[in-house]
């Protein structure tokens, strides 16, 4: 067989970069197995891979007649082999030297004793043998190509020649190099993803009203995507994509590290607020039964001034966990601000501060605009403290579409006020998964969970109005990806 016309440079230069593009490490393996047999003619080879201190079988091919090709199925029952000296594939991995052995049976420099059982209890004839280490760039060995039975172009059992152990080891090396760049940036993408779960549970952490937040997400948009995948074809992810859109949905909120825990945490209006107002109305009343105590006289007009402070206190309680607040309640609210009282020095004060006014008459919610604002800001810090790390590639729009999450298509969403034109579909997913998490949420300490049948008439009045994607939000009803009970 003449390889050196059947494998020139360009051929070479061919397989080299078919195996760079090749993802799949274990195919990466089955085709540096398939190309060594082709260069070197024989009718059976075995690949290892370096474990601690063994070799794992991967995957064998045998073309020899009367055997079945099991090609590129690995045998995960095989036995590992040790790292010693009584084992060919060990000894070329220890001396990091590619061994040549011309016939097995007459050669004496190693134990053939495992290849003759073989011979003897299959019928195959072992013969001929090459094996060689998988050298990275960095010297270390990482696996071992095992060639057996090279053969003439007359199907002749001969030994493997000189002239192609130079190629096949430089194939070799090729793929450990690949192999390890691909092993460093696995290693590299786990750290990452771990570092990643790592700031999400310190947020939940913080946090046990948002613990479960997060992770919904990524369970809605795990299933979500695996749903797209099945039914539309056309917009099937890659792994590597489907795997970045997942990363920004982790990190969608990791902004919420620096918010405060008093305003992201806040269940009421008032918050650690209302503590101050029922001290304040305490010292006020006792100051009323001393002064009571100073004049008997004057104790029904004493009486009368401890049932108004203890009924604003009552109405100020009941107005703080109020979903809503009419234009009446938050007049009262203004007027039972105005009551004077006194502290415990005798001075008279308002029985409510300029700073708790303004969040008990909060109309809707639990937030002041002031903490609303610097709630909001949480986006700008998810962006900020991402692009201090290094994305790249299909990578690269992370930080992007995780601080994203809260713009809307009609420009009325934050912080950058864009608009459909500038929102990509990875966006607009997470928008509709954030909000529907958000109205149903079991967690929140301001408000019930919503059932999902609301929550989607909810979504669809926004998609109506133009703030979100009607496409994206159909599909997603469509895939029940929302639906817990699945879990």
């Amino acid at each position: 067989m003449d390889t050196t016309n059947k494998y020139s440079v360009d051929n070479l230069i061919r397989i080299a970069i078919a195996l760079s593009a090749e993802k799949d490490t274990s195919k990466v393996l089955d085709m540096i197995l398939q190309v060594a047999m082709k260069i070197s003619n024989c009718d059976a080879g075995t690949v290892y891979i370096v474990e601690d201190d063994h070799l794992n079988f991967h995957n064998s091919y045998t073309y020899a007649n009367g055997f079945l090709n099991e090609s590129g199925v690995k045998k995960n029952n095989m036995p590992p082999v040790p790292l010693s000296r009584e084992y060919i594939s060990a000894c070329a991995v220890l001396d990091k030297k590619e061994i040549n052995i011309k016939d097995v049976y007459t050669s004496d420099g190693y134990d053939f004793s495992g290849a003759k059982k073989y011979d003897q209890l299959s019928g195959y004839k072992t013969q001929s043998m090459l094996v060689i280490p998988m050298e990275d760039d960095r010297s270390d060995v990482i696996g071992v190509l095992q060639l057996i039975n090279a053969q003439d172009n007359a199907g002749n059992v001969v030994p493997f020649p000189e002239k192609d152990e130079d190629i096949i080891k430089a194939l070799a090396s090729l793929g450990a190099v690949i192999l390890t760049n691909r092993r460093l940036s696995n290693q590299v993408l786990e750290t990452l993803h771990s570092l990643v779960k790592v700031l999400v549970e310190a947020i939940e952490t913080r946090s046990s009203y948002n613990a479960n937040h997060t992770k919904n997400m990524v369970y809605y948009a795990d299933r979500f995507l695996t749903y797209v995948g099945t039914h539309y074809d056309e917009r099937a992810l890659t792994d590597e994509e489907r795997d970045a859109l997942l990363m920004s949905v982790w990190l969608h909120d990791i902004g919420k590290l620096v918010i405060p825990l008093e305003i992201m945490d806040k269940p009421t209006r008032l918050g650690v607020l209302e503590e101050g107002i029922r001290t304040r109305v305490t010292i006020a009343c006792l100051m009323e039964e001393i002064d009571a105590l100073k004049s008997p006289g004057t104790r029904p007009e004493h009486d009368l001034k401890i049932k108004e402070l203890k009924d604003a206190l009552s109405f100020i309680q009941e107005s703080n966990t109020k979903g809503f607040l009419t234009d009446e309640i938050i007049n009262q609210l203004k007027e039972i601000a105005n009551i004077r009282c006194k502290n415990e020095n005798g001075n008279e004060v308002h029985l409510l501060t300029a700073d708790e006014l303004i969040a008990i008459t909060v109309r809707k919610g639990t937030l002041t605009d002031a903490e609303r604002e610097l709630m909001q800001s949480h986006v700008s810090y998810t962006l900020k403290m991402l692009r201090k790390m290094h994305f790249e590639g299909l990578y690269k729009h992370v930080p992007e579409w995780a601080a994203g999450h809260h713009e809307l298509l009609d420009g009325t969403g934050y912080p950058d006020h864009i608009k459909a034109e500038d929102i990509p579909k990875e966006v607009r997913f997470l928008t509709i998964i954030d909000i529907f998490d958000a109205l149903t949420a079991e967690d929140r300490p301001y408000k019930p969970p919503m059932p999902p049948e609301k929550a989607f008439s909810i979504l669809d009045g926004m998609a109506e109005e133009g703030k979100i994607d009607k496409d994206i939000l159909r599909m997603f009803k469509d895939s029940n990806a929302w639906k817990k009970d699945k879990q």
